[in-house]
């Protein structure tokens, strides 16, 4: 099913890039399923209004954390569609609200929009805004690809410069950690695992990134200390499995914790191919049980130290 999915002409408008990726959802992908809650939001952000949509598998609920997600798709494609199966199903499985974020895309909004997005994102959802519906007593942060580096950048900004609320966990699903340098996963899977070195460099190039900056790649800030518990969720077959693998290990050895997962014979992108490659199903299963484990212990940690305080 993925060598029959169209290739686009080389280098490819970003604009065609983005309908056939978007097209290809409902072959390669689950439907997201009936939920409580799918309502579109309006973020404001640094350069005007961010779109959003909160899913929730609750009508109404206690207070409690809510989690933020950003998408992947190299920082020029995908959506809050495209990626609704997986957010769906996350909704689910955590029995938490979760607030998917469009944020802008380049070519049309280089570096470092994104991530300014990102953060402003975080930021709105951590102030409990009446919007939400939802009293908010912690974040956590989640993303894929693209999405799992800007929410490590946010986690980092939000530990320099608190939100409303804390951030008690992040889940980082094969992401661009570092954007510095070729890690050897690039050369072992530069082609014929659908993400090849051809579309990253293409990304790269379309995002134009300071890559020594902190906002670029997390691995360059002078230290990763004291950032919430991580999941951190790589694919074997991935050029840039490395990156993810080199992440957790930075931040085991700053003293975070970890919970390290590895997709063993999966390739990047396992999240939104649910369909197209059945055996996803159970990575997605074990990383949602393993980050609701980690949410669990650091909501009850958030609990008992506000009221020893």
């Amino acid at each position: 099913m993925l060598a029959a999915m169209p290739q686009p002409e080389w280098p490819p408008q970003p604009a065609v890039f983005r309908a056939q990726y978007a097209g290809m959802k409902d072959l390669v992908d689950l439907p997201p399923g009936d939920l409580a809650v799918m309502r579109d939001l309006a973020i404001p952000g640094p350069a005007g209004t961010i779109p959003a949509r909160l899913f929730d598998a609750r009508e109404r609920r206690e207070p409690g954390p809510v989690v933020v997600y950003f998408h992947g798709g190299g920082f020029v494609i995908g959506n809050v569609d495209t990626h609704a199966s997986i957010v769906a199903e996350m909704a689910r499985t955590l029995d938490l609200p979760i607030v998917s974020v469009d944020y802008r895309l380049a070519p049309e909004h280089p570096w470092p929009a994104a991530s300014d997005d990102a953060e402003a994102a975080a930021r709105w959802v951590a102030s409990g805004p009446a919007e939400l519906g939802r009293a908010v007593t912690s974040i956590a942060l989640a993303g894929d690809s693209a999405g799992g580096q800007m929410s490590a950048v946010a986690a980092i900004e939000l530990r320099d410069n608190p939100a409303a609320v804390p951030v008690i966990a992040q889940l980082l699903i094969y992401p661009a950690a570092d954007l510095r340098t070729d890690y050897p996963s690039l050369d072992s899977f530069a082609d014929g695992y659908l993400l090849t070195r051809r579309s990253l460099d293409w990304f790269a190039e379309c995002y134009a990134a300071d890559t020594a900056h902190r906002r670029a790649s997390p691995m360059a800030n002078d230290s990763l200390a004291g950032l919430p518990p991580a999941v951190i969720v790589t694919a074997s077959l991935d050029p840039i499995r490395d990156q993810g693998r080199a992440y957790a290990a930075a931040l085991i050895g700053a003293g975070v914790p970890v919970v390290f997962r590895e997709a063993a014979g999966n390739i990047h992108g396992f999240i939104t191919l649910r369909r197209a490659i059945p055996s996803a199903q159970g990575d997605v299963a074990g990383m949602l049980v393993a980050f609701k484990d980690v949410l669990v212990e650091a909501e009850g940690n958030r609990v008992m130290m506000q009221a020893a305080a």
